[in-house]
């Protein structure tokens, strides 16, 4: 299983579930996160934490624990 919090800066891919079901898990599907939706990293801060996503048009800040819930599929382009 790949994850997003594996995800290199740059690079997109398509989400495939969010595992879990807390608040959290819930929090991220009312914000976007949902399967078939193409995610993108942008960029993580020094230390991994908090990492930038952009995601339906929007920039979405996630803490790694955060990105490590949700699963993608094979990465699709790099672009930095």
């Amino acid at each position: 299983m790949t994850t997003l919090r594996e995800l290199p800066a740059g690079s997109a891919a398509k989400v495939i579930r969010v595992h879990g079901d807390g608040v959290v898990s819930k929090r991220l599907m009312e914000m976007g996160v949902i399967p078939g939706t193409e995610i993108r990293m942008i960029k993580s801060a020094p230390f991994g934490d908090p990492m930038q996503v952009r995601i339906l048009g929007y920039s979405l800040a996630l803490r790694r624990n955060e990105a490590a819930s949700i699963e993608i599929a094979a990465m699709l382009t790099s672009r930095v």
